[in-house]
């Protein structure tokens, strides 16, 4: 393989040996890692994002604030689970500043000169490039969701608290939740059943939907449709979501801004050092009244009591990853607005891949579960994967 763009599966009989040699073959057009350092054995090599320590490693946040950080003593709590499951981490992957906007070096393998996402860029272009088989991340917008979106990978962003976030350098305590990526869903179901013990079921029928019809570009919209379409041939039952989750996303970000300012108080002291965009974050938080801060927590609040009831007979809610394709550049890592609302809620979201516009560009299935439903929501991102995927369309029928 000599372009950027492929992928495995977690069944490879060498894991490490091919690891290696596709890092070697691609990573000077990628740029995905900041530290590499293969182990002489493992089951499952595995990315982890520059925020999250993992022994040995310095975590450099992608910020010049930590250039000379020391290596870490200790895994984070999430690494130590995943080296319980298996996995063993090769490297550190890109990431935006502390897992904000301002993007780093990172290309995009499924769309060369296009934005691979942000913050967790690395990890999912590395997947997306076949270089490791699984790789971490983090979102506290929409970190993971969009660059798998993006990437033409799949994802999982666990439901809030899922995981102690101990070891991860975060920006807001009550939005900050752990995601993973991998080629495809069965990967991540397989992948998810390892680290928690519970089984990687199929889903025994084909799944009830709520489909969310969030403005978006008109290929996503096409795309999006396309899905629905096809999944209601293949058995699923699709009804519309009947709430504005408009307040959730007003509210999203008033929680990570006045949070992140007090949670990176130390590098706020410094914000001439740091960039613009997370800069104007930790501004704005510092000069958001408490007042406002909790209002927007009532809000969460009141939207969860709303919308709970709402997903109980169904399982998944259905709707578009980002906004539209990767747009072209490096220079920025697209918009978040899909996943705020989902992401203030605490629900976890499984990414589907294998959409595309005619030209080719990767475009993403949010699919949203109930909050502690992460088995089951693989399960039905399972179904959806194999229902879009068969019989093959090459979806450029978008």
């Amino acid at each position: 393989m000599t372009g950027l763009r492929a992928s495995w599966s977690l069944r490879d009989a060498t894991p490490l040996a091919r690891s290696r040699a596709r890092i070697a073959e691609t990573e000077s057009r990628l740029r995905a890692w900041v530290a590499l350092d293969f182990p002489s054995s493992g089951r499952i090599p595995l990315g982890v994002k520059d925020i999250i320590d993992v022994a040995g490693f310095p975590t450099r946040c992608g910020s010049p604030l930590r250039a000379d950080a020391a290596p870490a003593l200790s895994d984070a709590a999430i690494v130590t689970a995943w080296r319980a499951a298996g996995a063993v981490p090769v490297g550190k992957t890109v990431t935006t500043e502390f897992a904000y906007f301002s993007p780093g070096p990172t290309d995009n393998p499924s769309a060369p000169g296009h934005t691979p996402g942000g913050s967790s860029s690395g990890s999912a272009a590395a997947v997306a490039a076949g270089q490791v088989p699984l790789a971490l991340g983090s979102q506290t917008a929409g970190s993971v969701t969009r660059p798998a979106s993006y990437c033409g990978v799949a994802s999982l962003v666990m439901s809030h608290g899922r995981f102690p976030m101990d070891g991860v350098t975060g920006l807001s305590p009550s939005l900050d939740s752990h995601g993973v990526f991998a080629a495809g869903v069965s990967d991540l179901a397989l992948a998810f059943s390892l680290l928690t013990g519970s089984p990687a079921t199929a889903a025994a029928r084909p799944p009830r939907l709520l489909r969310w019809r969030p403005p978006v570009e008109p290929s996503m919209a096409a795309a999006i449709g396309f899905a629905a379409a096809r999944l209601a041939a293949a058995g699923a039952a699709i009804d519309e979501f009947p709430a504005s989750v408009a307040e959730l996303t007003a509210a999203h970000p008033v929680v990570m801004a006045y949070e992140a300012a007090r949670e990176r108080a130390a590098e706020l002291a410094q914000i001439a050092r740091l960039s613009v965009p997370l800069a104007t974050l930790l501004r704005a938080g510092l000069e958001t009244p408490e007042a406002s801060y909790a209002a927007a927590l009532r809000a969460i609040r009141d939207a969860r009591d709303r919308i709970a009831p709402l997903l109980e007979p169904y399982d998944a809610i259905l709707g578009p990853a980002a906004l539209g394709p990767p747009p072209a550049g490096r220079h920025a890592t697209g918009d978040p607005v899909l996943s705020r609302p989902w992401q203030a809620l605490g629900l976890p979201v499984v990414t589907v891949p294998g959409l595309s516009t005619s030209e080719g560009l990767p475009l993403g299935v949010q699919l949203v579960g109930r909050r502690g439903g992460e088995t089951a929501l693989l399960a039905t991102g399972c179904w959806v994967e194999s229902a879009l995927q068969a019989p093959q369309c090459g979806v450029g029928c978008v």
